[in-house]
């Protein structure tokens, strides 16, 4: 009776081996159908993302054509060509009109020109913003970029233009 419990104890540990088996090979199966899966996925949205690029494309083109049909029968626009270019500035100038008496200024643009430690200058926008004018030396110790400094000192250091600007910008 005693080798008979042993032979089936035994027999419960190789099915239970088996079946532990099957489940291994069962599991590497399943994940093996997974990544295939996931490959295919991105597969597809990449094509997805490549069908929609090219449907733009397409409308794009399409509409190139149709805009170029309005600019020709609606507008009489058409493509310039090689006579109208002109090789200097000299006759692009002389295609221009004398501006009227009663036209505005030309927009000119400011250069940002730094202030040398030396100089005493007042804020740029000091009396409007209601800052104190401090000595060159304790501005360039101050770490923090608060009023401690006046907006002439802020863009006069040449990395904090930007900061400065949209400081004045608020």
């Amino acid at each position: 009776m005693v080798r008979s419990s042993r032979l089936r104890q035994i027999g419960w540990l190789l099915a239970l081996g088996a079946c532990l088996a099957a489940l291994l090979a069962l599991t590497f199966k399943v994940n093996a159908v997974k990544s295939d899966v996931r490959l295919v996925e991105r597969q597809i949205i990449a094509a997805e993302r490549s069908k929609l690029m090219l449907e733009t494309e397409f409308q794009t083109r399409a509409s190139q054509h149709q805009l170029a049909a309005w600019n020709q029968v609606e507008f009489g626009y058409s493509a310039p060509r090689a006579d109208q270019y002109v090789e200097q500035e000299r006759q692009l100038a002389v295609l221009g009109t004398p501006r009227g008496h009663d036209a505005p200024q030309p927009i000119r643009v400011a250069m940002l020109r730094p202030v040398s430690q030396g100089e005493d200058e007042e804020s740029l926008f000091g009396d409007w913003l209601g800052e104190e004018e401090q000595p060159p030396a304790v501005a360039s110790t101050t770490p923090a970029r608060g009023l401690a400094t006046s907006l002439a000192q802020r863009l006069a250091e040449p990395g904090n233009a930007s900061l400065a600007s949209a400081e004045v910008a608020r």
